[in-house]
C-alpha cells in the first residue's frame, strides 16, 4: 500500500468514524430519554428489574448465539469475497443471510417456548420467594413478549455488517434511533395510562404494552436497513447451496469467536444473577445496567465508531502482510480514542450525582437516584480499560487470530466472575451494583494488559514509546482539568447540596465547560494533538 493510500485510509477512518459518531450520539441521546422514562415509570428496584432483565435477555442471547460471529468474523470475510469472487461476493452474501435467518428463526422459537427455564438462569434465589411471586410471574411473561427480538437483533446486525463491508457505515448507527422513538412512545403511553409505580407485579395489559412496544422497536430498526441494502447493490436471493461455497473457512474462524462469546456471556449471566439479588435495595440490575450505559456513551460514540471504520483497513493490512503498518495504524487510533475517553472518565465521578439526578431523578426514581453515583464512579475507570482492550482485539480479528482472542477473553471472564462473587459477598445489598462495577473494571484491566502484550509480540511494534509519551501528557492534562472541575463542583455543593433539576443542569454545564476549557488549553501546551483532532472532527460533523 502506497504512502498516499495510507494517508487516505487514515483520513477515511476519521471521516467514517465521525459519521457513525454523530449517528451514535443521537441514538444514545434518545436512548437516555428512554432510560429516564423507564426509571420514572418503574423505579430502580425489583419492579423495574422484572421488565429490564427480561428485555435484556434477548440481546444477551443474540450475542451468545451469533453476535460475535456477525460483528468480528464476517467483515473480513465479506471484504475478501467482494475482492476475490467473480460476482463481487453476491452469492457468498446471499448464503450467509439465508443461513443466519434459518438459524436465528429456529432458535428464537425454542427460546420463547422455554422462557420459564431460561429466566431461572438470570434471576437470583430471592425472586423465587413466595413474597416475590408476582414479580417473578411478570418477569417470565415479559420474556415471552421480548424473546422474538433475538431474530431481529441478529438480522439487524448481519445486514448492518454487510453494509459496513461495502463502505456504508451510517445507517447501522442511525437506525436504533427509530427503536428508541418507539420505546419512548410506548413508555409515554404507559405513564399516561397506568402512571408510575415501583413495587409489585404487572397486569396483563401493562405486560402487553411494554413487551410488544419493546419488540416492535427492534423489528423497525431492522426493516429500516433493507432499503439501504438494496441501494448499495445487494439483491438478496435465498440460497441453500451451503456445501463447497466457501463457508467452511468462515465456520472455522467462527468456532473460536463462538467460544469467546460463550465465555463472555457466561460471565455476564452470573453478573445479572448477582445483580438481581440487589434489586430490593435499589442496587440491582437496573442501577447496574443504566450506570453501565451512561459510561458507555463515549465508548459507543468514539471507540465503536473508530473500530468499525478501521476494521476493513486493518484487514487489508493483515491480508497484505503489512504488520508494522497495521500496528502503527492501530496505535494511532488507540490514541485518538483515549484522547476523548480518559478526560470523560475523569469527569464522570465529579458529576456522578448530577448525572444521576438529571437522568433518573423523576417519578418512581425520584427518591433513589443517588444510588447511581457510586456505580457511575467505579464504571468510569473500567471505561478506559475496556476501550484499550476493545480496540486491541480489532488487531487480532484483522489477522483472523480468533483463537488468541478466545484465550485472552478467558482471562477477562474468569477475573470478572471471581471478583464479582467475592466483592458482592463482601458488601451489603445496597452496594451490589458498585461491587459488580468494580469487578468489571478489574477484569478489563487484566484484559487490556494481556491483549497489549500478546498483540505487541505478534506485530513486533505497537509504537509503545509513542503511546506511553502520549498517555503521560494526556493524564497530566486531564488530572489538572479534573481537579479544577472537582473544586468547582465541591464549591457548588457547599452552596446548595439539594439543587433543583435546573440548577443541577446549570451546575453540571459550568463544571463540564471548565473541564473542557482546561483540557483544550492543556492540550495545546502539552502538544496532545490527538485531543484537538478528535474534538474538531466530531464538532465539524455535528455542525453539518
Amino acid at each position: 500500500m502506497t504512502a498516499t493510500e495510507q494517508k487516505s485510509g487514515g483520513s477515511s477512518v476519521l471521516a467514517n468514524s465521525a459519521v457513525m459518531a454523530a449517528g451514535t450520539l443521537f441514538s444514545r441521546a434518545s436512548g437516555f430519554i428512554r432510560s429516564a422514562l423507564l426509571v420514572a415509570a418503574l423505579g430502580n428496584g425489583m419492579h423495574a428489574d422484572a421488565f429490564n432483565i427480561a428485555n435484556t435477555v434477548p440481546n444477551m442471547l443474540y450475542i451468545l448465539l451469533a453476535g460475535g460471529v456477525f460483528n468480528a468474523v464476517l467483515v473480513p470475510q465479506l471484504v475478501k469475497a467482494q475482492k476475490k469472487d467473480e460476482d463481487g461476493g453476491a452469492a457468498y452474501t446471499n448464503r450467509i443471510i439465508t443461513l443466519a435467518g434459518l438459524f436465528l428463526g429456529v432458535v428464537t422459537i425454542v427460546l420463547v417456548l422455554g422462557a420459564p427455564l431460561l429466566m431461572n438462569l438470570y434471576l437470583g434465589d430471592g425472586w423465587y420467594l413466595a413474597a416475590n411471586a408476582a414479580e417473578l410471574e411478570s418477569a417470565i411473561d415479559f420474556a415471552r413478549w421480548c424473546l422474538p427480538q433475538v431474530f431481529f437483533y441478529g438480522m439487524f446486525v448481519l445486514v448492518g455488517q454487510v453494509l459496513n463491508s461495502r463502505g456504508s457505515f451510517g445507517p447501522m448507527m442511525w437506525a436504533p434511533i427509530a427503536n428508541n422513538i418507539i420505546a419512548i412512545s410506548t413508555l409515554a403511553v404507559y405513564l399516561f395510562v397506568f402512571g408510575p409505580a415501583s413495587t409489585g407485579g404487572f397486569t396483563t395489559g401493562q405486560e402487553a404494552l411494554l413487551g410488544l412496544g419493546s419488540t416492535l422497536g427492534i423489528v423497525l430498526q431492522f426493516l429500516l436497513l433493507l432499503p439501504v441494502l438494496h441501494k448499495t447493490g445487494v439483491r438478496y436471493r435465498p440460497r441453500f447451496d451451503f456445501r463447497g461455497a466457501g463457508l467452511s473457512h468462515t465456520g472455522r474462524l467462527a468456532v473460536w469467536t463462538v467460544l469467546f462469546v460463550i465465555v463472555n456471556q457466561v460471565a455476564y449471566t452470573i453478573v445479572v444473577n448477582l445483580a438481581s439479588e440487589g434489586a430490593e435495595a435499589s442496587s440491582g440490575y437496573t442501577v447496574y445496567t443504566n450506570s453501565f450505559l451512561v459510561t458507555q456513551v463515549p465508548h459507543s460514540i468514539i471507540t465503536v465508531s473508530l473500530a468499525t471504520a478501521i476494521l476493513p483497513l486493518l484487514s487489508r493490512y493483515g491480508a497484505a502482510g503489512e504488520l508494522s503498518e497495521l500496528g502503527r495504524t492501530l496505535s494511532r487510533q488507540l490514541r485518538n480514542a483515549l484522547a476523548i475517553v480518559i478526560p470523560i472518565a475523569a469527569l464522570l465521578p465529579v458529576l456522578s450525582v448530577d448525572i444521576a439526578q438529571l437522568l433518573f431523578g423523576y417519578g418512581a426514581g425520584a427518591d433513589s437516584y443517588r444510588q447511581y453515583a457510586p456505580t457511575l464512579s467505579v464504571f468510569a475507570a473500567g471505561l478506559v480499560f475496556f476501550t484499550i482492550h476493545y480496540l486491541l482485539l480489532r488487531g487480532f480479528y484483522s489477522l483472523e487470530q480468533n483463537r488468541t482472542v478466545f484465550f485472552i477473553q478467558c482471562s477477562v471472564a474468569t477475573t470478572n466472575i471471581v471478583a464479582a462473587l467475592l466483592l458482592t459477598r463482601a458488601v451489603s445489598a445496597e452496594y451490589t451494583a458498585p461491587a459488580l462495577a468494580a469487578a468489571y473494571t478489574l477484569s478489563y484491566l487484566v484484559g487490556s494488559v494481556v491483549s497489549y502484550v500478546v498483540l505487541k509480540r505478534t506485530l513486533g511494534d505497537l509504537d509503545g514509546r509513542g503511546l506511553l509519551g502520549f498517555l503521560a501528557r494526556l493524564v497530566m492534562v486531564t488530572a489538572v482539568a479534573a481537579a479544577a472541575a472537582w473544586l468547582l463542583r465541591t464549591a457548588l455543593g457547599m452552596i446548595n447540596d439539594e439543587p433543583t433539576m435546573v440548577l443541577a443542569l446549570i451546575g453540571a454545564a459550568i463544571v463540564g465547560a471548565l473541564h473542557l476549557g482546561m483540557l483544550l488549553l492543556g492540550a495545546q501546551a502539552a502538544q496532545v494533538k490527538e485531543l484537538n483532532t478528535m474534538v474538531q472532527q466530531v464538532a465539524r460533523r455535528l455542525r453539518r
